[in-house]
């Protein structure tokens, strides 16, 4: 049985602090930082024998001698109102947690109202795990100063701050609490503390009380950036812009080397130094598993993926930003993304409709990688115009793989090397100055480097919720069961004395495995088909499937059609004597995937094969509660009708 976790006990997503002074491990061996010698090495203390030994950063790990911290929690099983709640207490603690703050908490305590005992205790926990989660109430039901208030008066509370507070008459805290106390008399409802309220209050930002109090204009005018300037964008990672485009270029499959279209990507960049930090390039249109695996390749390091591509150039990018700048796509705004992002201590802002120069960096970035494009084969370029007579796909000749290997390539050996206009040098050299300092300013020093790169993967995954039945559980028509699943078949919520319904995440690229959240033992399991025979399919096959038994007029859907229509349509496609090209691009997008999920399990064992159940029972099919999958697969009208 595969566990996803690293290791029991320990936060979602252990990290490597890399800084002088702390301690880390190589080879069994514990060292202290003495040295940063750049973006990639460092200058150890070996504390057994006293020698110094210069190493790589990415071969280090952290050090086991730190103290554990809290279990895991995933996210998606904390309530709106927890994470409410660790939301207010994080703004409170903010001014007290950022760099280059001085406040104490004494001055805190008597600015929030909040005692300095409970911002004591909130610090602790904060800095132990570095996770917004960890800020929840931790007694359930209640449970002094949780700031928990019944429904009836958080809703008179949330409605006297926007109808109230939030006017031009700008009245203050206490008048909004007398107003509260009012109507909660009236209404023969507890009234809630001051302090509940003002903690409230703390988190409605200046941009929207100026907004609200004194018109757009004036916001606009103090908040809004100038051209030319992105505020808060003083360090590297201090803000990631990310976004998504369809590349101007026909690329081939890896088998008959024939045209199959043009891919998209989605690609991230720090708005300070310009360096490219991570991007996911597929023939798949973007959703959030395409932003999630952007900002997996954005925060983790990058060794293993150059050795892939055979590239020697570095590329020292990692770590969390503080800012995630997105547009207004419906995929950038997924609840399980601005999760993850609030989780990690990121801020993630969307870009104001039609103020397309939030979004200058990025597009700038774009149209250099549009421009250097043009010059490969089978490009189609920016217009009709310009394209004139150029066949692009009968001069098409890269593969996929191909082509993220020559933009990699252009990526660290090219842009990141040259001059860049806006900044008067290279985006390497301005982010290793911004973290290290130069003669003229200090350094910021180097982010943390995340150490379990598949934990992370997994929590930008789709989810969803299901109860468990005898037969395991099942999920569009596909059913999956493990062993590990036993102890919560037909499980009862205490609360709702309803199915409870458990977590369920799973990777669009291959849908053969579940990954099975245990709420009792808090770590992640992997779930596998119940019919271990059934081959490996993406979700998009899935539901090519289904639209195929659909056009037959198959009305009852169940597993075993939807495999024996996939057969079909393999075998027609195997015996095809040349492809189409919608078909040659249905494979490539197969092998592409399969690959992506092989990579992402590289270092993890494979759950083992779950033997037949012996008992002969014939599994219940009640209670399903099925819904339809959050993210969609289907590619765009336009694409369908092009082929």
């Amino acid at each position: 049985m595969a566990s996803i976790d690293s290791s029991e006990g320990r936060a979602a997503i252990d990290t490597l602090e890399v800084k002088p002074g702390a301690t880390v491990r190589c080879a069994g061996r514990r060292y202290r930082v003495t040295h940063l010698l750049g973006l990639d090495q460092v200058l150890l203390f070996d504390l057994e024998n006293g020698k110094r030994e210069r190493l790589d950063i990415s071969v280090l790990e952290p050090d086991d001698g730190k103290e554990p911290v809290s279990k895991d929690t995933d996210l998606e099983l904390v309530s709106d109102d927890e994470w409410k709640i660790a939301l207010e207490r994080l703004e409170v603690l903010r001014p007290l947690v950022e760099p280059e703050s001085t406040m104490t908490v004494e001055e805190r305590a008597k600015e929030t109202g909040v005692h300095r005992t409970t911002i004591y205790r909130w610090l602790q926990r904060f800095n132990t795990t570095g996770l917004t989660v960890s800020l929840k109430p931790t007694i359930q039901g209640g449970g002094r100063g949780n700031g928990r208030l019944v429904p009836e008066v958080e809703k008179i509370v949330q409605d006297s701050i926007e109808n109230y507070y939030l006017k031009d008459q700008k009245h203050g805290i206490k008048d909004t609490w007398e107003k509260i106390r009012g109507v909660c008399r009236i209404a023969g409802l507890p009234v809630p503390a001051v302090n509940t309220v003002r903690n409230r209050i703390i988190v409605v930002s200046e941009e929207q009380k100026m907004r609200r109090r004194e018109g757009g204009k004036k916001a606009s005018e103090a908040f809004e950036p100038s051209k030319g300037s992105f505020p808060g964008a003083d360090w590297p990672l201090a803000i990631v812009q990310i976004d998504h485009t369809k590349l101007d270029i026909v690329l081939v499959d890896d088998i008959n080397r024939l045209p199959v279209g043009r891919p998209w990507i989605t690609l991230a960049i720090d708005v300070c130094s310009r360096v490219v930090t991570g991007f996911y390039v597929s023939f798949d249109p973007p959703s959030a598993m395409s932003v999630g695996l952007c900002l997996a390749h954005s925060f983790l390091g990058k060794e293993e993926w150059l050795a892939r591509f055979g590239i020697k150039t570095q590329w020292p990018v990692w770590g969390f930003p503080g800012v995630i700048h997105a547009d207004n796509a419906k995929e950038f705004r997924g609840k399980m993304l601005q999760r993850a992002c609030k989780n990690h201590k990121m801020d993630l802002i969307w870009r104001p409709v039609a103020k397309p120069r939030y979004g200058a960096h990025i597009e700038r970035l774009m149209g250099t990688f549009a421009t250097e494009i043009h010059k490969l084969p089978g490009t189609t370029f920016s217009n009709t115009r310009e394209k004139g007579d150029y066949d692009s796909e009968g001069k098409a000749a890269l593969t996929l793989s191909e082509f993220e290997t020559w933009l990699t390539t252009f990526i660290v050996e090219v842009y990141h090397q040259r001059v860049h206009s806006s900044i008067g040098m290279s985006p390497l050299q301005r982010f290793q100055e911004g973290l290290l300092g130069s003669d003229k300013i200090p350094g910021r020093g180097l982010p943390e480097r995340i150490v379990d790169d598949y934990r992370l993967k997994l929590n930008f995954m789709p989810y969803e919720k299901r109860s468990v039945q005898q037969y395991g559980v099942q999920l569009d028509e596909v059913h999956y069961y493990h062993d590990v699943l036993r102890p919560w078949i037909k499980a009862v919520d205490a609360k709702t004395n309803r199915r409870r319904k458990f977590l369920f995440r799973r990777d669009p690229r291959d849908i053969s495995i579940l990954y099975f959240f245990d709420p009792e033992l808090e770590r992640y399991f992997e779930i596998p088909y119940r019919d271990t025979s059934r081959p490996p399919i993406s979700l998009w096959e899935l539901r090519a499937a289904k639209n195929r038994l659909k056009f037959e007029g198959i009305k009852e859907v169940n597993e075993d059609l939807i495999f024996d229509a996939l057969d079909r349509m393999r075998e027609i496609e195997n015996q095809a004597v040349k492809e189409t090209k919608k078909q040659r691009r249905q494979s490539q997008r197969k092998r592409h995937n399969f690959n992506g999920v092989k990579e992402l399990r590289n270092s993890k064992a494979e759950v083992q094969p779950v033997s037949p159940r012996k008992d002969g029972f014939i599994p219940e099919m009640d209670d399903l509660d099925i819904q339809p999958f959050e993210e969609s697969f289907i590619r765009p009208k336009d694409e369908q009708e092009n082929g």
